[in-house]
């Protein structure tokens, strides 16, 4: 087991403070470090004498931080913390220098929103930014549909601190090689908490064009053999991780759908959704893939998303 930091990254926005209360409880259980890091803004300011010259804004210390203060604060009320807490301010650009900070992290934490957030935002481009790009599996809390910040507070009080009320871990699972990091992560995840892990593998019903005029129409024969298939596959991509994490209750769902939209469904009832990167391989820039952006902007609990195995 890794014994990097959990990393939280806080902007003293409230969905920060929520990404710290998980990332906190996360760090005890896995009985590592947690570290917090505030990207304090590369401002700017004009000289004088020089109009076009611009001089940067010097970066306050952890002790000067205000940002990282409240944390702290936060962090003492808490009934349980980490083994360790570390403090970490940087200069910097958070959307290019948050998602470096996996390079150095067994996960990365944070909130659905920032400071720059808009009310109507579901995903901010920072946590967008890191699902993407980080090294390290990274775990995006959403802020809770149509719930006050001081409801959602208490809610997560009440779940110990973390927001972990219902003992339940969705894997969204397309069976391959790559998939493997995911499906170790929630095994590992569920077996640390005790939670029951779900399996979620949906598949488009197939159909058959009779003739460009003629309706589609959904063969159950080729149905029922697609699924069968699929569950074997599921099958034998379960069975080592299985085979390491005897104590881990695993329920399968394998059901035709939209993969995408049974995790967020299942993410009703769960402490975690966990799905893999699935980056598409485009030349320029890094994109997630479809499911994992999906989950993302809708999820009801907090998202891992795990790079893909090489």
């Amino acid at each position: 087991m890794s014994t990097l930091p959990v990393i939280a990254a806080v902007d003293g926005s409230p969905d920060s403070d929520r990404a710290l209360r998980w990332a906190a409880g996360e760090a005890g259980r896995r009985g590592v470090p947690l570290e917090v890091v505030h990207i304090w803004p590369y401002v700017t300011k004009m000289q004088p004498v020089t109009p076009d010259a611009v001089v940067p804004v010097s970066v306050p210390t952890e002790n000067e931080d205000p940002v990282l203060n409240a944390a702290r604060q936060l962090l003492e009320s808490l009934p349980d913390g980490p083994p360790e807490l570390r403090r970490r301010t940087i200069g910097g650009d958070p959307g290019h220098d948050l998602p470096e900070l996996g390079a150095q992290a067994a996960l990365l934490v944070l909130g659905s929103r920032g400071r720059g957030g808009f009310a109507s935002l579901l995903l901010g481009s920072n946590g967008l930014a890191c699902a993407a790009r980080a090294a390290s599996p990274v775990v995006v809390v959403p802020r809770p549909a149509d719930e006050t910040d001081e409801a959602a507070e208490e809610r997560a009080e009440g779940a110990g601190g973390d927001g972990r009320p219902y003992g339940r871990i969705a894997l969204g699972l397309a069976p391959s090689p790559e998939a493997n990091a995911a499906t170790g992560y929630a095994f590992e995840a569920a077996a640390r908490s005790g939670a029951v892990l779900q399996v979620v593998s949906g598949y488009p019903e197939p159909v058959t064009l009779a003739s460009a005029y003629e309706f589609v129409l959904p063969y159950e024969r080729e149905t029922a053999e697609f699924a069968a298939s699929l569950k074997h596959e599921v099958s034998a991509h379960l069975a080592p991780h299985r085979e390491r994490h005897p104590e881990v209750e695993v329920e399968v769902r394998v059901e035709p759908g939209d993969a995408a939209g049974q995790l967020v469904d299942a993410s009703q009832a769960a402490d975690l959704v966990v799905v893999a990167r699935r980056r598409r391989r485009l030349t320029i820039g890094h994109h997630l893939g479809s499911v994992a952006h999906a989950v993302l902007l809708h999820s009801a609990c907090p998202v891992a998303v795990v790079p893909d195995s090489d």
